[in-house]
């Protein structure tokens, strides 16, 4: 059984991600949120465009009223006012000063800005009873970004504030890499679509369904190929095809290594080279990753019991997308510590992932196990859940208020 730390970095290393040319597209700013930018981006303009204010006040030469005070006031006249949007129309000369707001151009002549606070206007004059230090309150022109220098390197994940500098970029089209397309496979004789009535023996393919959603949930494209029998042929001619459709093939169940587990002998067959059959993880211990020479996919084996996918997908296939997709790193999983509520048990052999609620307070993260059964097959409680804590391989235990390494799941 190979470390999961080992597996992970050599599936990272298997991954080849998508061609920053062949494999991009350019969609409208409102379609980029959660996209992999796949070019760098910069703008024709500066920002800000222009001087403007920070405050609402005055736009003063700061030579003119040094060592102004509220018992010996600097008086100036007044000139003009300066909506935010306004083109200035005068210049401010000595002994003058304009009218603005929070946004407005800076005239010329003028270079700081007095705060309404420090000053008192009457009979088209301004008090300024509050010497200002030199340029206060004046966002110049260029200070946050230069035009033509980088704005958004390639390789990230589009967010909200993206979004925004994009937009304010005037970037209506938006180069992105594709999504990844990630076949799914669910094998077993015993699986029925969730529209079939069950029959003695027979269990909901409930992987095909998760898988999608995580696989969506990550920023790949789902390619839901349904359930494939215990039948080494039709087992064969599916993973063929599924090979030929996409970037990344998933499947769940057939890795076991039992009678009906045919999967590992089907991907050597068709000359595939087998670098990973079993990880050190509970759940999940059987884990198949194929690299086949005439296709630049690779298949990931997922187990077929239901927390086992689920947790294989986030430990080991989640990385691999987040490569594969483009991103320029941040691709393992990201581990937080958090204190242990309830005592953890775990049998020691290999890496044990118990799951339950990470929770965020003014003292850090706190970890509650999920109550029932931690069994491999009990999907129920996984429900509502966002947090996999770990018990290395060597520990039995975890008490209680001791810290624990999480691996958030999403919400928390």
């Amino acid at each position: 059984m190979m470390p999961a730390t080992e597996a992970e970095a050599l599936i990272l290393q298997l991954v080849q991600p998508l061609d920053p040319l062949q494999d991009r597209e350019q969609v409208p700013l409102p379609q980029a949120l959660g996209r992999v930018l796949a070019a760098e981006i910069s703008s024709h303009l500066d920002f800000p465009h222009w001087d403007n204010s920070a405050m609402d006040g005055y736009a003063v030469r700061c030579q003119d009223v040094q060592g102004a005070t509220t018992e010996a006031p600097v008086v100036l006249t007044l000139i003009e006012e300066i909506p935010a949007g306004q083109v200035p129309q005068q210049t401010v000369h000595p002994g003058q000063a304009a009218r603005l707001f929070t946004g407005s151009m800076l005239p010329a002549g003028a270079d700081t800005v007095v705060m309404q606070e420090h000053t008192q206007a009457q009979s088209g004059r301004v008090h300024i009873l509050q010497a200002p230090q030199p340029q206060a309150f004046v966002r110049q022109r260029g200070s946050y970004y230069r035009a033509g220098d980088p704005l958004l390197p390639a390789g990230g994940v589009l967010g909200g504030a993206d979004i925004a500098v994009l937009a304010a970029a005037q970037c209506a089209q938006v180069p992105v890499y594709r999504r990844p397309r990630v076949a799914l496979l669910s094998t077993g004789s015993e699986l029925v679509s969730l529209e079939t009535p069950l029959g003695p023996g027979q269990i909901v393919d409930s992987n095909q369904y998760a898988l999608a959603a995580l696989v969506s949930q990550a920023g790949g494209e789902p390619l839901c190929l349904g359930i494939v029998p215990d039948d080494p042929p039709q087992l064969r001619a599916a993973i063929a095809s599924a090979l030929t459709q996409a970037d990344l093939v998933l499947s769940s169940g057939g890795v076991s290594g039992g009678d009906y587990d045919h999967v590992d002998t089907i991907l050597k067959d068709l000359g595939g080279t087998l670098p990973i059959r079993a990880v050190a993880v509970k759940p999940g211990k059987p884990l198949t990753v194929a690299t086949l020479a005439h296709t630049p996919s690779l298949y990931i084996g997922l187990p077929g019991n239901p927390v086992s996918a689920l947790v294989c997908f986030w430990r080991f296939v989640a990385p691999a997308l987040r490569k594969l997709s483009g991103q320029a790193r941040g691709w393992s999983p990201a581990f937080v510590p958090a204190t242990n509520e309830q005592p953890l048990r775990a049998g020691g052999q290999r890496e044990t992932y118990l799951w339950g609620q990470l929770r965020a307070g003014q003292d850090g993260y706190s970890f509650r196990l999920a109550a029932g059964s931690h069994s491999s097959g009990n999907l129920i409680n996984l429900a509502q859940t966002n947090g996999l804590a770990v018990v290395p391989i060597g520990q039995r235990q975890i008490a209680a208020a001791a810290i624990v390494r999480v691996l958030p799941l999403g919400g928390a």
